[in-house]
């Protein structure tokens, strides 16, 4: 498997997994990462390892900014320093320090900067504007996928799985008839998906108040950001319309997946209303997140899980696998992503050789 791309921003939790109560034990990277908020309300992000006996913070407590280990009261700052000892006369021994991580609260998410502090530019965060909860009521969910976070990745990039693996949910019948584009913005991909004359699954027609069965144009058009950021914006419009994207229904759909390990994806996984909805738009996000985790837990899952047994530890490309017209975006986007893989190992390279 590749490396991963250190110097980004990547999603650590939802906004409501990081409470006041406890801290969270995450792993990133397989890097131990704890999250904890503190007195402020400000989050805060360290290494999850306690450097005198290894305990791992996350099973401390909050102590205003700091975390307080459970083992022997040690207790570490937001900058990773050791603020307090407990023992002897007090003094704190210059290696009682763990590493710190640049965090910012965005959009319900905390994102988390995996590489070089210095570099980290909170400009550089996508932005999902829809998951504001100060103007939108959001819907929220997580599940932990047992494969390597580009096959997530794929999964979202081409959607003409849709019609088979999820043809009572999602699937619309007219894969074969689907227009497809990709457009690179940067380091940034588009994938543009419009079936035309179709219909929609009777759950769908129902959830979007249709007539059983009405025809309409529906497009799925997915931003991808590196690593595995990624916006899936989904519409329809009375079959025929001209130019459909820009008069039919749009709603936005967030999958955002982060590598735990190299075989092992955090996925999350929302979807808003505007407040001006009122305050039945709550229970209308909420809904639809709860049927999408149907086919996103036992339709995609399974499908990726096994598709991970079965490659192993071997390297995508190394597999050669064969190539289909829908795989334009998903290959474009692991090109990107390996290109800048491949940039960073070089400039890190550089930085460590001897002048």
């Amino acid at each position: 498997m590749m490396d991963y791309l250190k110097n980004c921003w990547y999603v650590a939790a939802w906004d409501h997994e990081v409470g006041a109560e406890r801290p969270l034990g995450r792993v990133l990277l397989d890097q131990r990462i704890v999250l904890y908020r503190g007195a402020s309300g400000e989050v805060h992000a360290l290494e999850d390892r306690c450097p005198h006996r290894f305990a791992p913070l996350h099973m401390g407590t909050v102590c205003g900014e700091a975390i307080r280990c459970a083992y022997h009261g040690l207790e570490f700052g937001a900058d990773g320093k050791c603020s307090h000892n407990p023992h002897g006369n007090g003094s704190i021994p210059s290696a009682a320090k763990v590493r710190a991580y640049p965090v910012v609260e965005r959009d319900s998410l905390v994102w988390i900067w995996m590489g070089d502090s210095e570099r980290a530019d909170p400009k550089d965060i996508p932005r999902f504007e829809s998951l504001n909860p100060d103007t939108h009521h959001v819907g929220k969910d997580y599940l932990l996928a047992r494969a390597h976070y580009q096959l997530e990745v794929d999964n979202i990039m081409d959607l003409s799985h849709i019609d088979y693996l999820h043809p009572g949910t999602l699937g619309g019948g007219t894969d074969k008839n689907a227009e497809t584009s990709v457009v690179q913005e940067g380091r940034r991909v588009w994938s543009y998906r419009l079936a035309r004359d179709e219909r929609l699954s009777p759950e769908l027609e129902a959830r979007n108040q249709l007539e059983p069965g009405t025809r309409v144009d529906r497009w799925l058009d997915v931003r991808w950001d590196p690593p595995g950021v990624m916006e899936l914006q989904v519409g329809f419009a009375p079959a025929g319309t001209p130019e459909p994207r820009s008069q039919g229904k749009v709603r936005l759909f967030q999958h955002i997946f982060t590598p735990e390990t190299r075989q092992t994806t955090h996925y999350w996984f929302g979807t808003s209303v505007p407040r001006a909805a009122g305050p039945g738009g709550a229970q209308i996000v909420a809904e639809m997140v709860r049927f999408l985790r149907l086919p996103f837990e036992t339709e995609d899952l399974p499908m990726l899980e096994a598709q991970q047994r079965v490659m192993g530890s071997a390297n995508f490309w190394d597999l050669k696998p064969i190539l289909l017209p829908g795989d334009a975006a998903a290959v474009r986007s692991r090109r990107v992503l390996d290109q800048l893989i491949q940039q960073e190992r070089q400039t890190d390279g550089a930085n460590r050789r001897p002048t």
